[in-house]
């Protein structure tokens, strides 16, 4: 009984080491982060290696849908819209597949990036963008496959797939210009009513300067005349300032356009803030 014991002990030792083993994956995981202009671009795949194989024209088929890279498929992720092949691609995460050509390559972005390898039904409807492009030959061999970013300016990218002695350009454009443009319009034009808005609030509800709570909050009001959930802010503001009268008018007024709007909860607030701001203003004569 005593050695059956030290038997299960022993098994049971040796089956918690083997538990913690850990080895290399045979096609290790890469992510890229990489900025471009003002967008994020981020790209993960997997890298199996050569091991002495033919990879295109013999693991990797000519002219047959591959995953591009191992195991899950390869995806690329685009915080802003960006241009591929002459087609516009929304901000998004895509899964890359490729069908190698002898001398050209298709590159394929597709909408369903959550498929283990290729797509068991393709679907055409979700490819975003497609784009030949040559299939260059290197002076060497790259025993790992690579992807990565080249060429980069302010506008575009070059997404790079090589592997073997094949190296696969793709052009990635980024529309920066406009998005830096926005931005200069946006500041050289000042705060918007929704900048001042969320300040005023802001140093309403967290104790700060009231007066120029009461300053930015009439900015506001200035620039959206029709929104009955400012005046609302505006007359809490007053009041917390201690202009009962300007909160009596702000409240008036939004209740008016609650009303319009057909807003009960703003009915309901500006109806009871009214009847304390008045009955206090009453409770002065």
């Amino acid at each position: 009984m005593k050695k059956l014991f030290l038997f299960v002990f022993a098994f049971a030792i040796m089956g918690a080491v083997q538990a913690q083993i850990k080895t290399p994956a045979p096609s290790p995981s890469q992510k890229i982060e990489q900025k471009v202009g003002l967008t994020d671009v981020t790209l993960e795949y997997s890298r199996p290696s050569m091991k002495d194989r033919t990879i295109f024209g013999g693991l990797v088929p000519y002219d047959k849908m591959w995953r591009t890279g191992a195991n899950e498929n390869s995806k690329i992720t685009f915080s802003d819209d960006v241009e591929i092949g002459g087609k516009n691609l929304k901000a998004g995460t895509y899964a890359i597949f490729t069908k190698p050509g002898k001398e050209t390559w298709e590159v394929y972005f597709y909408n369903d990036a959550s498929n283990w390898g290729t797509p068991e039904k393709w679907d055409e409807t979700k490819v975003a963008a497609m784009v030949k492009v040559p299939a260059i030959e290197l002076p060497m061999s790259i025993e790992s496959f690579t992807m990565m970013f080249s060429n980069l300016t302010n506008n575009s990218a070059e997404l790079g797939i090589m592997w073997a002695k094949v190296y696969v350009p793709v052009s990635l454009k980024i529309n920066t210009d406009k998005a830096v443009m926005a931005s200069i319009e946006k500041v050289m034009n000042g705060p918007s009513a929704g900048d001042y808005y969320s300040a005023a609030v802001y140093y309403l509800e967290s104790g700060n300067d009231i007066n120029k709570a009461k300053t930015w909050i009439d900015k506001a009001v200035s620039m959206r005349s029709d929104a009955f959930w400012y005046y609302r802010q505006q007359s809490l503001i007053y009041a917390k300032a201690g202009d009962t009268k300007g909160a009596i008018k702000a409240a008036q007024t939004s209740l008016e356009l609650a009303k319009k709007a057909g807003n009960d909860d703003y009915i309901a607030l500006n109806t009871q803030s009214l009847n304390l701001w008045q009955g206090k203003t009453e409770a002065k004569k």
